[in-house]
């Protein structure tokens, strides 16, 4: 094991840039290349990364710091061969340093010619911006018609490590923007078309060539812009204005102020960052901030500031749920009280089911099966397999009849991707299983390709994993359909919670006696309550209501299932 510094790799022409983010914490392993800090100039931020793959031992930066070229910024334990550069070494070479280091380049190169101060048009392309290529636009700053000056931001690049802005190398009124958002752009790439434009001077390429040296050069003119980038929302730093916190449609001007990680998190969880307020230096938006955001939506607690407590309006909005704020209740001031967190799979289970619940229009069928029969043959089956250890239940039998209904109706066995139905050809049945710690839903594979007891061996075995707490993940996802039995307990009918991205899932509640009319008299019959949940987008009543006619046939006598 060695000691491994890490250094500030060549970032360019950029000097003294400041730290707005650390990604990493003593104690954390880290690979190769992964990111540790984030860095801010006045035009772009960027991610630094570790030149070695190790265990931080210490940080040597804090928020705010000032760091440049050279300058150690973590303390790696590193093994391998990192030991033979412990005494000395080595800064991160330039050509390890990812590619998003280098954002030299504001500046329109020398090629397009500029017209006289007097005016005309000026053809604006990407400048040089270090080994970036295909980098996405993902803002755009000014649209045709705006007067710019020279070095005003036209719009927001992105790659994988860095975000930075592309200036204008002239002043004058755009007349064309020649980029759109989500378009891929490179150096040299024709991007916009100025007017009536005066040239930034040639004479001074070396001072227009990076933002730090813009700003060492000239910061009074450099700090407008700087404040522009940085300042995208004016109603977020003014207390006496709040925008909506969870308003979609809602556009808000400028770019959010966060790091590319940060995006690419926020992006991972649908989350939009316009509607995320920073915690961060300079309302910069945190990792923590997204997911703090994202817990509040699950949990239904975020609501809109500028309604505050009031009520909603008559009819409502139509933009979010436009809900009351989750009531605050002293609960002790009543009478005593015990406070206990909830389980991680109730925490997990309850943002799903909550999720489930808000966005699929859920619909219940519900109906009875005869299984007189049935319940008889099981009992039978059971007494001649005793010494084999395998005890069947019903809903081994529900299994194999559900899977027969699937085949019969294969619209329950889709789910929605975006506006198309995705159907299966598998047949993988998910089945609710009560644990000391709460609802999981472990899937019995390929249940079409097996028989009752070795469906209820299976059961009996991921049952058991379940209750131990060691399902994994591959043990719960994949389902084509779920079932929820409540049999053991009691019951007659209820609304059990889809599954998503499923569009169905089967309630079952306790079986009873009851008589029925059979023609010519009341006979005592076995009926078995069915409660089918489906998805009325893709769905529609009169689907569910032959779904769970044919599963009460098929239950009711067993041999339809060979038909």
């Amino acid at each position: 094991m060695a000691l491994v510094n890490i250094q500030v790799p060549d970032i360019g022409d950029f000097d003294e840039v400041g730290v707005i983010e650390l990604l990493v914490k003593v104690g954390d392993t880290v690979k190769a290349e992964q990111s540790l800090i984030t860095v801010e100039s006045d035009k772009a931020s960027m991610e630094i990364p570790s030149s070695h793959a190790g265990v931080v031992k210490e940080l040597k930066v804090q928020l705010g710091d000032k760091v440049k070229q050279g300058s150690v910024i973590a303390v790696l334990e590193a093994a391998g061969e990192a030991a033979a550069s412990d005494e000395k070494p080595a800064p991160a070479p330039a050509a390890k340093a990812p590619a998003a280091i280098e954002t030299k380049a504001p500046v329109a190169p020398a090629a397009p010619a500029a017209p006289a101060a007097g005016g005309g048009a000026v053809e604006v392309r990407v400048p040089d911006i270090g080994d970036f290529k295909d980098v996405a636009v993902i803002e755009l700053l000014v649209q045709p018609g705006d007067a710019v000056k020279v070095e005003q931001s036209l719009f927001t690049v992105e790659s994988d490590k860095a975000s930075m802005e592309i200036p204008s190398p002239a002043a004058g009124v755009l007349k064309e923007l020649k980029v759109k958002i989500g378009d891929k752009i490179n150096v040299g790439d024709l991007v916009a078309v100025l007017e009536g434009a005066a040239a930034a001077p040639a004479a001074a390429p070396a001072q227009a060539s990076t933002p730090a040296a813009a700003s060492a050069s000239a910061p009074d003119a450099a700090a407008p812009a700087a404040a522009q980038a940085s300042a995208p929302a004016p109603a977020a730093a003014t207390a006496t204005a709040p925008v909506p916190a969870h308003q979609p449609s809602t556009p808000t001007p400028g770019l959010p102020h966060a790091s590319p990680s940060v995006r690419k998190f926020a992006r991972e969880l649908g989350v939009p960052l316009a509607e995320v307020k920073g915690t961060g230096i300079k309302g910069r938006i945190t990792q923590d901030d997204v997911a703090a955001f994202t817990r509040q939506v699950m949990s239904g607690a975020l609501q809109t500031q500028a309604q505050g407590s009031k009520a909603p309006a008559a009819g409502g909005s139509g933009v979010g749920l436009d809900l009351l704020p989750w009531p605050k209740v002293d609960f002790a001031k009543f009478g005593p009280v015990e406070r206990k967190e909830l389980s991680r799979i109730k925490k997990i289970s309850g943002a799903n089911l909550s999720r489930n619940w808000v966005m699929i229009p859920h619909v219940t069928n519900n109906d009875e099966a005869d299984i007189t029969e049935l319940e008889a043959f099981r009992v039978s089956t059971n007494k001649e397999n005793e010494k084999s250890g395998v005890k069947v239940t019903m809903l081994a039998f529900v299994i194999k009849a559900v899977v027969a209904a699937l085949k019969k109706f294969p619209e329950f066995n889709a789910s929605l991707d975006g506006d198309a139905l995705v159907y299966k050809q598998y047949f993988h049945i998910g089945f609710a299983a009560d644990t000391p710690n709460g609802l999981v839903v472990p899937v019995l594979k390929d249940a079409d390709k097996k028989g009752i007891l070795q469906i209820s061996a299976e059961m009996a075995e991921l049952a058991k994993k379940a209750r131990d707490g060691k399902l994994g993940a591959a043990d719960m996802q994949g389902g084509s359909m779920s079932i929820s039995s409540l049999g053991g307990i009691g019951g007659t009918h209820f609304t059990p919670i889809i599954n998503a991205p499923e569009v169905a899932i089967l309630g079952l509640s306790k079986s009873q006696m009851k008589p029925v009319w059979d023609g010519q008299q009341f006979v005592p019959r076995l009926t078995l309550p069915l409660s089918l949940s489906y998805d009325h987008r893709v769905i529609d009543g009169a689907s569910a209501a032959r779904f769970n006619a044919y599963l009460g046939q098929v239950l009711a006598d067993y041999r339809r299932i060979l038909l």
